[in-house]
């Protein structure tokens, strides 16, 4: 029994020591350490984030530290202190994501700091709001095609049916019809594997493969499919440049090995996020009759008359139908992604604070579009405060930080936007809904990416 008192002896000095000498610097924010040393406050944190990050704002203020499983996770929470997160030289990106991508992709270090801008600067350039067009017909074709496939009746959860036909028509568009998936069994297959993956993002970005077996086997066997996709698309490259596919540009651009590992999370970027805002963007249309009338007043009068087992919809269609389009950007910024993160690399000043090197800083586009500021009535779904943002031009509401800030915003903004419009403006053209189930609310659980239904959602579908 000496040694079980030894143990208890150690870790009482420990907890005292930290309690007593573990006190901030006068300049840094106030500290969230929980009572157990290293760990922190992870399990409260864990538990529900979203909610913690809340309730530490309403106790500590705008900018509060959390002490996480031998990290420092410092919190900006006040909107007039964005810009210094998202362009200070004294905060880095890449840093902040290194760990996580080698986690959830197997790129080393090394790759990543060669490669990542190379990757970004192509997909920028590939996705910008010039080349939706080239990109929006093939889409708006495997949409088409994908929604005919449910048939002409049935009922299912909403979020597996948009997966459905979302999952490979988008991988057609950007990586090539020769790497989508044909047979239902390939489909399904690719289905489960990336659910897997998607669903187990964010605990494997945090921790190693050997803790998560399912997921990291879910994780090789979607690096091997694209290393199979790379090969097919370098064999199929189009002799007019303009004809290549993202990947294709990519396979002739970056000669690193850990290209297909590269590819897997440009799948998972393209995919994870657009799909949870557009059951958003469509339960929340169809759970608002008001919004739904709107819509559907303005879907029609673009794209009446059209046949409705062959639609086509353009982008002069969809510059007709503003109104599905603030729905859409209304979803974004109920639904926003929980934390952004960057690495403070120098001594950084926040307010009366001075956040030191090392610290992990993060913002929440979550609760930054709950600030009644910039949003009046924030938790309401109101489609039409979008109206004061012009989007044709792509400005965007004040305040409105769910495609993050400076040279690191999400490089396919645009491209999502218009793959959204066009999907939300198909699917309600084809088909009448019912919804059997009230609208989910968020889950709390989940930092990274778009927040997924805490519930399900069934609908009940009939081909009008």
């Amino acid at each position: 029994m000496e040694w079980i008192t030894l143990i208890l002896c150690a870790t009482i000095l420990i907890i005292s020591i930290n309690i007593l000498f573990g006190k901030s610097h006068p300049n840094m924010p106030p500290c969230i350490r929980g009572w157990i040393p290293w760990f922190g406050a992870a399990f409260e944190f864990g538990k529900e984030p979203l909610h913690f990050i809340q309730q530490a704002r309403a106790t500590y203020g705008p900018v509060f530290t959390v002490e996480v499983a031998g990290k420092r996770l410092t919190f900006l929470t006040l909107n007039e202190d964005f810009k210094a997160f998202f362009t200070s030289k004294d905060v880095d990106f890449e840093q902040a994501v290194q760990e996580p991508v080698y986690r959830t992709a197997s790129i080393s270090k090394e790759s990543f700091f060669e490669c990542h801008l190379d990757c970004l600067a192509i997909i920028k350039s590939r996705l910008t709001p010039g080349n939706t067009a080239i990109l929006s017909g093939p889409l708006c074709e495997e949409f088409d095609d994908h929604l005919e496939s449910l048939g002409s009746e049935g009922s299912a959860q909403l979020n597996e049916l948009i997966k459905s036909v979302m999952y490979p028509a988008v991988m057609s568009n950007l990586l090539g019809q020769c790497n989508s998936p044909k047979s239902t069994l390939t489909k399904q297959e690719f289905l489960d594997k990336f659910t897997t993956y998607d669903d187990g993002f964010e605990y494997g970005s945090q921790l190693p493969d050997i803790f998560l077996k399912e997921w990291a086997s879910s994780k090789q066997w979607l690096i091997s499919l694209l290393r199979n996709m790379i090969t097919k698309a370098e064999e199929t490259l189009s002799s007019e440049n303009g004809n290549k596919t993202l990947l294709q540009h990519l396979a002739t651009s970056i000669s690193d090995k850990l290209l297909p590992n590269y590819g897997v999370l440009m799948l998972w970027a393209s995919l994870a996020n657009a799909i949870p805002i557009t059951f958003w963007a469509v339960a929340f249309i169809l759970s608002n009759p008001g919004v739904y009338k709107i819509a559907m007043d303005q879907i029609r009068d673009a794209i009446q008359n059209r046949d409705k087992e062959k639609t086509k919809v353009t982008l002069d269609d969809l510059r007709q139908m503003p109104y599905v389009k603030w729905c859409i950007m209304e979803a974004i910024r109920l639904r926003a992604p929980g934390a952004i993160t960057r690495k403070v690399v120098r001594p950084l000043k926040i307010q009366n604070y001075i956040i030191p090197p090392g610290d992990m800083l993060l913002m929440s586009p979550y609760w930054a579009h709950r600030n009644p500021k910039y949003f009046p009535d924030p938790e309401d779904f109101k489609p039409e405060r979008w109206e004061k943002a012009d989007l044709e031009k792509n400005v965007l509401l004040e305040g409105f930080v769910a495609f993050g800030g400076g040279k690191n915003q999400c490089p396919g903004r645009w491209y999502a936007i218009m793959e959204l419009h066009m999907f939300v403006a198909l699917i309600l053209y084809k088909f009448e809904f019912t919804l059997l189930d009230p609208v989910p609310k968020p889950s709390p659980l989940h930092l990274v990416g778009t927040q997924q239904p805490d519930g399900p959602c069934t609908v009940r579908y009939k081909h009008r």
